[in-house]
């Protein structure tokens, strides 16, 4: 485990053997077992190790679909791609792929968000305003470039950004459910509850995301009745 831990630290600094027992658990991971009990683990465990991890910390995917895609591969066959069309095996998983992967990590300045959505400055200015978008150190992450994108789309149907108020408030109120939700886990100090109080958090909100869609497609639905 030692040596697991020391090939992933660079990568992955907050690293810890109880994280790695919970990926374990969840089946992400079946590293063999000595006669003595004691784990060991493969240049493949630990491959795919980091792109679970990778996945996980970059891309914010649930375990359950990171688990399912790196089934499938061990079946054999070939599954579609991921959310944001990665479409890559453990086996492929690099340590400069791993940091180009670090879309976490990716920021920019208000020109290249600009660029990058399409969008005007005015918008992006109003987006500020309303406080649907945030900016630190004059710099703007990748869900800000969603959140642009989204807008200047929604600009073409008459929809401005004065309009979409309500959707910071939901949100808002979402993540306080959600805060509601976790508490009993994320409230200990173990790196492990605090694994499984992220994970938990992400079913969450993609239930809450789940269970509005089918709200608004419900009333869209009724009105070609």
């Amino acid at each position: 485990m030692g040596e697991v831990l020391q090939e992933l630290s660079n990568d992955f600094p907050g690293i810890s053997a109880s994280k790695i027992r919970f990926l374990e658990e969840k089946g992400l991971i079946s590293p063999q077992r000595t006669p003595a009990g004691y784990r060991k683990y493969s240049a493949q465990d630990v491959e795919r190790l980091r792109f679970v991890l990778a996945l996980q910390r970059d891309q914010y995917l649930p375990l359950k679909v990171i688990k399912d895609y790196v089934d499938a591969i061990d079946r054999g066959e070939r599954p579609e791609a991921l959310p944001g069309g990665m479409s890559l095996s453990p086996r492929m998983v690099s340590d400069g792929l791993a940091q180009e992967l670090a879309g976490r990590a990716r920021s920019f300045t208000l020109p290249q968000l600009q660029e990058a959505a399409g969008a005007s400055e005015e918008l992006i200015r109003e987006l500020l305003s309303f406080g649907l978008i945030q900016e630190t150190d004059a710099r703007y992450d990748e869900h800000a470039l969603k959140v642009v994108k989204a807008c200047a789309k929604l600009g073409t149907h008459g929809i401005e950004p004065r309009h979409l108020r309500p959707f910071r408030s939901a949100a808002d109120r979402e993540m306080g459910l959600v805060e509601r939700a976790v508490a009993p886990l994320s409230s200990r100090k173990d790196v492990a509850s605090k694994a499984r109080a992220a994970e938990a958090a992400k079913e969450i909100s993609d239930l809450c995301l789940n269970l509005h869609s089918a709200l608004v497609h419900g009333h869209i639905a009724r009105m070609d009745r």
